[in-house]
C-alpha cells in the first residue's frame, strides 16, 4: 500500500474531500433491484471523526472517486457510483477520497490531486472522463483506475471498464409506457446525442413498437424517430446538468400529449420530474441510472419506475476485488441476464400496473435475455 500524505489544498478551487470510513447508504435490496444511496453532498469536507465506525477492521487501502460537475448529488450516475464507494468504506473498512471536477478542463488536475493523496484506486464517473482516464493511467501505473460507463482508448493493466448495456431496460420501460399510458402518447429526450444516450433512446422506442405490434395498439412516441435516429434533445452549454433546460423540453413533449416521459439527461432530467409532480397526476416520468425514488424521493410519487444500472454495485465489486489483491482489467459488462441492469420497483404506482401487464413485462424480459426479443441496435 502506499502511505498517506496530506495535501494543503486541492488545485484550482476543486472541492476536495478525503475522510475517513464513509457512511453508508440508505438503500433497499432485492434481486431486481440493485441498492442505491439516498442524495449525498460534495459540498463540506468531513472527517473521520464524523463518521461511525466501519463493519470491519480499517486496512490499509484508500479508494477515491471523481465526480463530474454535477456533483455527487445528481440523482442518477455519479451519485449512483457513489454509492458503491461509501459501501466500500463502510463494509471493508478503507479509506476513501473524492473531488467534484467543476468541468471537463479540471478532470487531470482532479485525478492528480488524489494522486497527490495517496488514492491506491480512483474511479472515474463517464463518458467524458476517458481521455484523462487513460492518460492518468499511463502515467500513474501504480494506481489503480475504474472507469464507469465507458472504454478507453487502449487496453491497459490498471484501467478496468465497468459497462452496461442499458437497451434491454429501456426497451421494458418503452412497452411498460406504452401499456400505461392514458393519452396514448409517450416521450422521451436525450441530454446530447451520443452513444450512450442513443442506447436508451431506441431501446425505450423499440419497447413501445414491440407493445403496438403485440397488442395491435398505436401509441405515439415523441421526442426520438428510430428509423431517422434523430430526435429531441437539450439545448444548453450544460445539457447534463442544466435543469431549467429539461424542464423546458419536457413541457414541449408534455404539451404535445405525452402523459409519460423518460428524461435521459442525467441530473437535468429532475426538469421532467418537476413537470411530472407539478401535473396533478396527469403526466408521470420513467427515470434513468438508479431507482427515481431512492435517489430522487421527492419526486417519486411522480416516478412509474427507473431504468437502473447497477453501477453502485459494480464499483463496490471492483473496490472489493481491488482490496482482495484481486484486480483485473477484463471489462465487466452490466446486462439484463446478470441484472447489471433492469428496471426499478413501481413504488407509488405498484397498484397502478396490472398483473397483465406484469406478467407480460416479464415474458419480455425472458424473451429479450434468450435472444427470441431483439432489442435494436445503438444506430
Amino acid at each position: 500500500m502506499r502511505f498517506p500524505r496530506l495535501i494543503a489544498a486541492a488545485p484550482l478551487g476543486l472541492a476536495l474531500i478525503l475522510t475517513g470510513c464513509a457512511t453508508p447508504p440508505q438503500a433497499e435490496s432485492s434481486a431486481s433491484q440493485p441498492p442505491t444511496s439516498a442524495p449525498t453532498t460534495a459540498s463540506a469536507p468531513t472527517t473521520s471523526a464524523s463518521v461511525p465506525a466501519p463493519s470491519t477492521p480499517a486496512v490499509d487501502y484508500k479508494a477515491c472517486m471523481v465526480a463530474d460537475a454535477s456533483g455527487f448529488a445528481d440523482g442518477s450516475f455519479n451519485q449512483t457510483s457513489h454509492a458503491g464507494l461509501l459501501r466500500a468504506a463502510t463494509e471493508l473498512g478503507i479509506d476513501t477520497g473524492e473531488i467534484q471536477s467543476p468541468g471537463e478542463a479540471d478532470y487531470a488536475a482532479s485525478i492528480q490531486a488524489l494522486v497527490t493523496a495517496d488514492c491506491d484506486l480512483i474511479t472515474l464517473v463517464g463518458f467524458k472522463h476517458a481521455d484523462a482516464a487513460q492518460a492518468a493511467a499511463v502515467a500513474n501505473p501504480e494506481v489503480q483506475f475504474l472507469l464507469v460507463d465507458a472504454m478507453p482508448a487502449t487496453p491497459l493493466p490498471n484501467l478496468k471498464p465497468l459497462l452496461f448495456d442499458p437497451t434491454g431496460a429501456a426497451f421494458l420501460a418503452g412497452y411498460l409506457a406504452a401499456a400505461q399510458t392514458q393519452s396514448g402518447t409517450v416521450a422521451t429526450f436525450g441530454a446530447v446525442k451520443n452513444a450512450d444516450v442513443v442506447l436508451f433512446l431506441n431501446g425505450f422506442a423499440g419497447g413501445v413498437a414491440h407493445y403496438n405490434q403485440a397488442k395491435g395498439a398505436q401509441v405515439t412516441l415523441l421526442g426520438w424517430d428510430a428509423e431517422k435516429q434523430d430526435g429531441q434533445f437539450i439545448q444548453s452549454q450544460m445539457p447534463f446538468q442544466d435543469v431549467a433546460a429539461g424542464r423546458t423540453t419536457a413541457e414541449a413533449l408534455a404539451a404535445g400529449g405525452a402523459d409519460i416521459i423518460f428524461p435521459v439527461a442525467g441530473m437535468a432530467g429532475t426538469g421532467a420530474l418537476q413537470v411530472a409532480q407539478e401535473s396533478g397526476g396527469q403526466v408521470s416520468a420513467i427515470w434513468v441510472d438508479s431507482d427515481g425514488c431512492l435517489s430522487n424521493p421527492n419526486f417519486c410519487p411522480a416516478i412509474l419506475t427507473s431504468v437502473y444500472k447497477a453501477m453502485d454495485v459494480a464499483v463496490f465489486d471492483a473496490i472489493s476485488d481491488a482490496v482482495a489483491g484481486k484486480f483485473l482489467n477484463t471489462p465487466y459488462r452490466g446486462t439484463l441476464e446478470n441484472q447489471g441492469v433492469g428496471l426499478a420497483p413501481f413504488h407509488d404506482f405498484d397498484d397502478k400496473v396490472s398483473p397483465e401487464v406484469r406478467n407480460d413485462l416479464e415474458a419480455v424480459r425472458r424473451g429479450l435475455i434468450d435472444g427470441s426479443i431483439t432489442p435494436p441496435a445503438a444506430g
